[in-house]
């Protein structure tokens, strides 16, 4: 697992991930052409889950499911 720090509504926020997960966040906020933290944040606030991290796998697998383009699975 690997944790990372963002500022989210105004506070910060950790989350542990596995690296392969971060893999995937990045090349999506990379296809978005935005910021991991800003991709964090979009993920923030489009969730329906109280979890955070689960929130993000979940974003990651419907990308990756829906072909990994720039507009697949917008969170």
């Amino acid at each position: 697992m690997q944790k990372r720090s963002f500022s989210i509504a105004g506070h910060r926020t950790s989350v542990a991930l596995e690296p392969e997960f971060w893999a995937g966040l990045e090349a999506m906020a990379d296809a978005r052409a935005v910021s991991l933290a800003g991709l964090v944040r979009q993920v923030d606030e489009a969730r329906e889950s109280t979890n955070l991290s689960s929130s993000l796998r979940l974003a990651v697998l419907a990308w990756y499911r829906d072909g990994a383009t720039p507009g697949a699975a917008d969170a």
